[in-house]
């Protein structure tokens, strides 16, 4: 929970600076000729894997209900590519209803029309698991003037996480999860 305040805290600080706020996902380019240097932008938003195999079992939503909150600080330059920094907190309400913190970082690639790739790595928390998400997300202008929020988003993910832990069996596991959210 500590960990959580401080990921919190530290977001609330560099949002209230005076870097300029750009679209998570991707901006357009008459926006990246417009911005002189890096933009500073981010997301919020709600994860909810819904097809899970693992150790040769396969899980869906309705087996072990789980749901992630999203955060990410993201930092472009110009060009269709920007470097991504996401926290996940994620809730599974199965077995010991365990609260993980994935740490995220990775590389968007603005495709144009809307549409983004990417490729995250993921260290869980206290636990002995890593991994890598690729992505594709697609995103809806809000166009009202001054919003803070910049666009609408929905993602697909497919997480793919090693686990190793001491004294028992590794698992490998595969997931195939929605995020939707807002970008700023």
């Amino acid at each position: 929970m500590k960990t959580a305040s401080i990921v919190l805290a530290v977001l609330a600080t560099t949002l209230a600076g005076r870097a300029p706020l750009a679209q998570a996902q991707e901006s357009s380019a008459s926006q990246a000729q417009e911005q002189k240097g890096p933009t500073l932008g981010g997301h919020i938003g709600f994860l909810v894997p819904l097809v899970t195999h693992s150790g040769g079992q396969t899980t869906s939503l309705g087996d072990a209900p789980a749901v992630g909150f999203p955060t990410g600080i993201t930092v472009k330059r110009g060009g269709p590519m920007a470097f991504d920094f996401e926290f996940v907190p994620q809730y599974n309400a199965t077995g010991t209803r365990q609260t993980t913190l994935t740490l995220h970082p990775g590389l968007i690639y603005g495709l144009g029309h809307g549409w983004a790739v990417g490729l995250r790595a993921a260290f869980v928390v206290d636990q002995a698991t890593v991994g890598f998400t690729p992505l594709v997300n697609h995103r809806w202008p809000i166009k009202r003037k001054n919003s803070l929020f910049k666009a609408y988003f929905v993602e697909a993910d497919l997480p793919v996480r090693f686990s190793r832990p001491v004294g028992t069996p590794p698992t490998n596991a595969v997931t195939f999860a929605m995020h939707t959210g807002v970008a700023f």
